[in-house]
């Protein structure tokens, strides 16, 4: 195993700030105060509310976006949620993008937030769901107050390129352009522009003629306004309006198929304001979402490329999520172990990942495996701390709570004018809807010919057993609520459903892998089965967003990673087809974009032509 760069711990686990006599937090880095010692609430309210004309902008919206550059200590954040729990227009949500490039820990932010007791509750509430501080995109939801926050902890100007929405408003807090240039360089301004919705707002304290010059560039009208405290000046811009037109009516959504995607999908949309028509063939967890347990791991990735970001904000999402689901989770971490000789290498690249929090993934000896496991291992590992063995009956009840449900098998899906009709084997009408999600597995190929999805035959055993801690290496074992569920099976070209003995057999050679004395423990025992269909890609990687057709976005592809992708890919289907910011950066976004497949065959058919062109023999 290697030593970490001196750079992790810089940038993800020390804090970034430091405690004035006046009790003000202070960026050591820039030598500048988070906000101002005459009263930071007051500042907020004056500079950010009152700067970007709120409540009256949100006025008669369904959906309101506001941006913010410099997420501190988050006082911004909960003038705001204070200010919408009281002028909130009926049923709209409102959505929150803010940049920190250096997080605090959440005991900094409790501390500084302590001065306003009067935002004790949504303190409280921030505080519990506190951004993890891992590079990437991180969301936050306040269901009740029909809000939700994402933070992109990186710099400002990669944070809007990765991101896809358009704010109504931007709070521009940085430190002092003096002190931190970057974040108000024309790069980053040039940003603030490209995602600014048509009038968009901007409250900011500085005055800065660059920031002001900067601004107007872009089409701003520019106006300095009596500044807070002793600060004389403060700046207000808006951006170039559009035509006003009537707000859209709030779509009719179709979710086919009531799986973990399904399942998913319907509490994203739900956590937006939508509740879905959910249609399922048989039960919920009739598929390969139905075992008594899963394992909610990554895809281990080498790199800190987009695969692996993927996978990384995929699992702390799902983690945050299944624990505020009740009584979902059976337990919590996992051990990897090494199984190829690659994979010491491997494994330390992904240990001292930015992906990850300090100690959310580090290595462990083999004297560290074998007592995390309860037996001799000689093999190295790591232990990934957000890993969670979750009870899938549970998280789709409790998801399913936010759709309307039918029990229907969709034998087709055709347009009717803007909106489609889910056919069954009759002929008959089952639904109509504007919006529709394929979350339906391998059978969404059926519906959608165009989709490269495969099945995977996967058989998993159960035992009454005594299970170790939930591990995964050749195979995997974890826990259930009576006992034991190991294996699987991963076989093409086999859409049997029977449980088959051979495969047994086989999950017990997988166990032997990883708990040699568990196996053979096991070898005599009654064994259990269930069996399901996986639906893969040809890269392996899941198919989340809108295809050819308009209105139709699917959700499948995830393979053996359903529990772990399918909550923030969701919220990323969902997000598109209602036109809000996605959770997910669009490098991210790309790589499980379904139309990926067609584009690299053009890109080789257009390779091909030019070759030919310049070859004509």
């Amino acid at each position: 195993m290697i030593d970490p760069p001196a750079s992790t711990e810089a940038s993800i686990g020390a804090s970034p700030i430091a405690w004035g006599e006046d009790g003000v937090p202070r960026s050591p880095r820039f030598d500048d105060v988070y906000y101002s010692s005459a009263g930071g609430l007051a500042e907020a309210r004056s500079v950010f509310l009152e700067g970007c004309g709120l409540p009256d902008a949100w006025t008669g919206r369904s959906r309101f976006v506001i941006g913010e550059l410099g997420f501190g200590t988050g006082l911004n954040i909960l003038a705001l949620l204070d200010l919408w729990r009281h002028a909130r227009p009926a049923g709209a949500h409102l959505q929150v993008f803010s940049v920190e490039a250096f997080p605090m820990p959440p005991a900094d932010a409790r501390r500084a937030l302590a001065l306003w007791p009067e935002l004790g509750d949504l303190a409280e509430a921030l505080l519990a769901r506190w951004p993890r501080r891992a590079k990437g995109f991180h969301r936050v939801e306040f269901v009740d107050l029909g809000a939700s926050l994402d933070l992109a902890v990186m710099d400002a100007a990669e944070a809007l390129d990765a991101w896809g929405g358009r704010s109504d408003a931007w709070f521009l807090d940085g430190f002092s352009p003096s002190r931190n240039p970057l974040m108000w360089s024309p790069e980053v301004l040039a940003g603030v522009a490209r995602h600014s919705a048509p009038g968009a707002r901007i409250g900011t304290f500085t005055v800065a003629g660059a920031v002001r010059r900067g601004l107007e560039a872009h089409g701003f009208q520019v106006e300095k306004k009596p500044g807070f405290a002793a600060k004389r000046e403060r700046l207000e811009a808006r951006g170039p309006t559009a035509p006003v037109r009537p707000a859209p009516r709030a779509p009719s959504v179709a979710i086919i198929g009531g799986g973990i995607a399904g399942a998913s999908l319907a509490r994203a949309f739900w956590a937006l304001g939508v509740r879905p028509l959910l249609v399922e063939a048989a039960a919920p967890g009739a598929g390969a979402s139905g075992n008594a347990a899963a394992l909610v791991m990554p895809r281990l990735d080498a790199g800190s490329g987009p695969i692996g970001a993927l996978y990384a904000q995929a699992l702390a999402r799902a983690a945050d999520l299944y624990d505020h689901a009740s009584d979902a989770v059976i337990a919590r971490g996992a051990v990897q172990t090494e199984v190829e000789p690659k994979d010491a290498g491997r494994f330390d690249r992904i240990a001292h990942s930015d992906l990850f929090e300090t100690g959310a993934v580090e290595r462990l000896t083999p004297a560290a495996v074998s007592e995390r496991l309860g037996e001799a291992a000689m093999v190295d590992g790591l232990t990934f701390r957000d890993a969670r063995v979750v009870e899938p009956a549970v998280v789709l009840g409790d998801w399913l709570g936010g759709a309307d449900c039918i029990v229907a098998g969709v034998a087709a899906i055709e347009p009717a004018g803007e909106a489609w009709r889910l056919i069954d084997g009759e002929g008959g009408e089952i639904a109509r809807a504007d919006i529709v999600c394929l979350a339906c597995g391998v059978d969404a190929a059926r519906l959608a010919p165009d989709l490269p999805l495969a099945g995977l035959r996967g058989q998993v055993s159960m035992a009454a057993a005594m299970p170790p801690a939930p591990v995964i290496g050749g195979g995997y074992a974890i826990p259930t609520r009576q006992g034991l569920l190991f294996g699987a099976t991963h076989d093409r070209d086999d859409a049997g459903d029977e449980v088959r003995i051979e495969d047994h057999r086989r999950n017990l050679d997988l166990l032997a892998s990883i708990l040699p004395a568990l196996a053979a423990r096991l070898s005599f025992a009654a064994l259990t089965g269930r069996a399901s269909q996986r639906a893969v890609t040809p890269d392996f990687l899941p198919l989340a967003g809108p295809l050819a057709a308009s209105g139709l976005f699917v959700l499948s592809g995830l393979g053996s990673r359903g529990f772990c992708a399918a909550p923030l890919l969701a919220e990323h289907v969902a997000a598109l087809a209602l036109g809000a910011p996605s959770p997910l950066p669009a490098p991210l976004a790309e790589i499980v974009h379904p139309g990926r497949f067609a584009a690299r065959r053009n890109r080789r058919l257009a390779r091909s032509a030019k070759v030919q062109v310049a070859d004509p023999t």
